[in-house]
């Protein structure tokens, strides 16, 4: 894969992939690609979503997940430059940012629910994942997702307040809320 044409997306998010096909030949392989591709994402959460995809069929791997999987080598290749710089912050200031997607699952109605958490300018946590139980409206989605982020917050400001760090200043959480075709941010202490 070396020399492969780089592709431009690492996974079509809307293509569901049949579990069934011809097997692949050599499985331990794939799932030794698969597995490396999993440490890869700690540093490059632009991959996440697409290597736990792949990494849903590593039991019983078909040639379409190969060749799945062998598009997301082709995306890395054309991306050797990105990935998260980390770096020491001169500030210590907890910063939260969440959104939620919601009943983004046709198949479930489960919402998509994700933060990231800033430590100064330095991203130290993140999450992306599917809610466990349906939402009833995108409010109790966001509501979900926000709630999702103060936790992570929290946690953050006891480990840092453990390790002799404490953050003196309030937590700001973000919540992006679409209202029609509108973008709207609110912000206030967690």
């Amino acid at each position: 894969m070396a020399q492969c044409k780089a592709a431009s997306m690492p996974i079509d998010a809307n293509d569901k992939l049949p579990s069934d096909g011809p097997a692949i030949t050599d499985a331990t392989s794939y799932g030794s690609s698969a597995g490396a591709l999993q440490y890869l994402t700690i540093t490059r959460p632009d991959l996440t979503f697409a290597v736990q995809q792949a990494c849903l069929y590593m039991h019983d791997p078909r040639q379409q997940h190969l060749a799945q999987l062998k598009w997301i080598l082709q995306y890395v290749r054309g991306r050797t430059s990105h990935g998260l710089l980390l770096r020491a912050s001169p500030t210590l200031d907890v910063t939260a940012y969440s959104d939620a997607y919601w009943a983004s699952c046709p198949e479930t109605r489960r919402s998509t629910l994700g933060f990231c958490v800033f430590l100064g300018d330095a991203l130290v946590s993140w999450s992306s994942k599917r809610q466990p139980t349906v939402s009833r409206s995108s409010v109790e989605a966001e509501y979900r997702t926000v709630a999702n982020a103060a936790v992570e917050c929290i946690w953050l400001r006891q480990l840092l307040s453990e390790l002799h760090f404490p953050i003196l200043k309030a937590t700001v959480a973000f919540l992006r809320q679409c209202v029609g075709h509108l973008h709207v941010q609110e912000s206030g202490p967690s």
